[in-house]
């Protein structure tokens, strides 16, 4: 299957047709982890756990306004490069049934890995890619001017059954590719 890449430009080439199969590739806590790791580069985080009211927009997607959800937030580096912003939202009866997607570590293969575990595979993701404007924080972090457009994408994994498990909307700094296929029948 393709790899991500990274080039001698520091571009980073995130290639969807493989990262989330190969999520624990070689005890990678993710896919970032695993595809980082996997490009030559020197994956690493740092997340703050918590739990909250999803913003409206994510609550729309979760279906769930008014309750509560754990909230993963993570820088995420190459070496010393931040190169992205992820911010998870897991429903609490995810939660209670894979209490480890609310721990700093949730060992080989991340969250997907833990909501699997506890018979909530992820069968179905769907990865909307828009432009935002960067916000004060988000220019800040990532060394754009503020107002810049940055690439985010919001990734929704839903079970067999229909049922929203998480929703991560990732926002990318400067210098990336998003490549996809499509299966031709």
């Amino acid at each position: 299957m393709p790899s991500n890449t990274i080039g001698a430009d520091g571009t980073i080439t995130r290639d969807a047709r493989s990262r989330y199969r190969q999520r624990a590739e070689g005890g990678a806590h993710g896919a970032f982890e695993a595809e980082t790791k996997r490009a030559g580069g020197s994956p690493r985080a740092e997340i703050d756990v918590t739990q909250g009211l999803a913003p409206a927009p994510i609550a729309a997607i979760l279906g769930a306004a008014e309750s509560e959800v754990v909230i993963r937030q993570r820088r995420m580096f190459d070496g010393d490069r931040l190169v992205q912003l992820a911010d998870t939202y897991i429903p609490a009866f995810v939660a209670e049934a894979a209490p480890a997607v609310a721990q700093l570590d949730t060992g080989v293969g991340g969250i997907i890995s833990r909501m699997a575990d506890a018979g909530l595979a992820q069968t179905e993701v769907v990865e909307d890619v828009t432009q935002e404007p960067a916000t004060a924080d988000q220019a800040s972090a990532l060394g754009v001017e503020p107002g810049s457009l940055l690439l985010t994408i919001t990734h929704v994994g839903r079970t067999e059954d229909g049922r929203t498990v998480e929703v991560s909307k990732h926002t990318l700094g400067p210098g990336w590719t998003l490549r996809y296929g499509v299966p031709l029948d």
